[in-house]
């Protein structure tokens, strides 16, 4: 364990940023995929069960927000432990932290499943679309403490630089969901059929069997061992540092959670081919955004154990090289969707409104993609040096506050056409990436005599 985490803030950044990116953006990739297989088999199923998956995601990414947010903190506090070499201290965090996260699932799991109704149909759910939304989500929710104790387990992996077993969980999951997703939704032997509902129990059960063996991984650390239960015992002192680390960007989370259920309140207003093709548009968008998503996984692992550490000149290098990197991937995404963009779509849907309605969402998105990469980054850094409390105001303003004005203004006040909202969102997460850019800038050069 102690040499695995030395390595962190001795080797070489250039190299570390692509031993940990890398299998992160690569696991990254198949978990976005192990989504798109769960979109093309909705496809078969009809229009419908499209949309009702692009509604229940929005629900179930409100409590995957915290697990994230939550599990990016325990990776903070175990890397600057690491990094101060407080090794007791970075078992206590592992301990607690493995049992705190999927207590919080637990709780969120049982506001979700009496609210999504409700929130289905604010969103324009009803009859047999309301149905079709609350049968795939209710599995979904009721599974949701695997979800969490994944992320648990993952944060301690991860605070010690290993991204490859996680991306292996990917791996499989979304080679299991091919073989699962059919058999459950069509049935085969003794498994009836179960249609969209057979989608939400292959998830589950992928995610039980990730779970064990993500926990042998972790025990295999020693950072985490039965030899002192009390380890285990819930502690209020250090739960409130949890959450005091953690809840700026569980919270950012939980924004974007919310940003996504205003657009898709929006895009409504078009109808249901609109939310169809804005819920393709959005899974295509995120395999090109996969790479960055490794970085900032990166990054936030190599900050954190490096700031720890005192080693303030590392800090900077892991961010300039991050971002450089970066924006090469952006420039790669940004042509790749440009040219084959339409016929990715039309691999999920071949109605022809879908279709336009989703390469109307992507052909804008893309040129977002730089703008994403600085906030990812910066998100990253913040957290990383433990001063996550701006990362709160930066979501609530491109997810909530602008993003409402903006939506508002474009759909019902001036009622303009469908591609004109993805302009204004454009306008807005780059005004939300200059300044996180800036005040991290600030923020780095007060703590550490650092600038970006």
């Amino acid at each position: 364990m102690r040499r695995n985490t030395q390595k962190l803030t001795t080797e070489n950044i250039p190299s570390l940023i692509k031993q940990l990116a890398i299998p992160a953006s690569t696991g990254m990739f198949f978990n976005t995929m192990y989504n798109v297989v769960d979109t093309f088999y909705a496809g078969l199923i009809s229009t419908q069960a499209i949309a009702a998956l692009s509604l229940s995601f929005m629900i179930f990414f409100l409590i995957v927000g915290f697990g994230y947010g939550l599990s990016s903190a325990i990776t903070a506090l175990l890397g600057n432990a690491f990094g101060k070499k407080r090794y007791k201290l970075a078992s206590i965090y592992a301990h607690k932290g493995i049992i705190f996260i999927p207590l919080v699932g637990i709780f969120l799991s049982a506001i979700g499943y009496f609210l999504a109704p409700s929130l289905f149909t604010l969103l324009g759910a009803e009859g047999e679309y309301l149905d079709t939304a609350i049968t795939y989500i209710n599995p979904i929710l009721f599974g949701a403490v695997f979800f969490m104790f994944n992320f648990s387990l993952n944060s301690v992996l991860l605070a010690q630089g290993d991204t490859k077993t996680y991306r292996n969980t990917l791996i499989f999951g979304f080679f299991a969901n091919l073989v699962l997703n059919p058999i459950f939704i069509y049935g085969f032997l003794f498994i009836p059929a179960m249609g969209i509902k057979g989608i939400a129990i292959a998830t589950v059960l992928i995610q039980v069997l990730n779970m064990f063996y993500m926990l042998y991984k972790v025990l295999q650390t020693k950072l985490i061992h039965f030899e002192k239960p009390e380890y285990f015992v819930p502690n209020f002192r250090v739960y409130k540092e949890f959450l005091s680390q953690g809840l700026p960007a569980s919270l950012n989370m939980l924004t974007m959670a919310f940003g996504s259920l205003i657009l898709t309140y929006y895009v409504s207003h078009y109808g249901m081919h609109a939310v169809a093709g804005y819920g393709i548009g959005f899974r295509v968008e995120q395999i090109m955004l996969l790479p960055a998503l490794g970085l900032s996984t990166a990054v936030l692992t190599l900050v954190s154990n490096n700031y720890g550490a005192k080693k303030y000149d590392r800090v900077i290098e892991v961010l300039k090289t991050a971002i450089k990197y970066g924006f090469v991937i952006s420039t790669v995404g940004i042509i790749t969707l440009t040219i084959f963009g339409k016929f990715i779509i039309s691999q999920f849907d071949s109605n022809e409104i879908v279709v336009q309605y989703g390469l109307d969402y992507l052909l804008v998105e893309v040129w977002i993609f730089y703008a994403y990469i600085i906030l990812f980054i910066c998100v990253s850094t913040l957290q990383g040096i433990k001063k996550p409390k701006m990362i709160l105001f930066i979501g609530l303003y491109r997810q909530i506050f602008a993003k409402l004005i903006i939506a508002f203004l474009i759909v019902k006040y001036f009622e303009l056409d469908y591609i004109y909202l993805w302009f204004g969102i454009l306008f807005m997460i780059y005004s939300a990436a200059i300044f996180a850019y800036f005040y991290t800038n600030k923020l780095l050069k007060e703590n550490c005599n650092l600038t970006i």
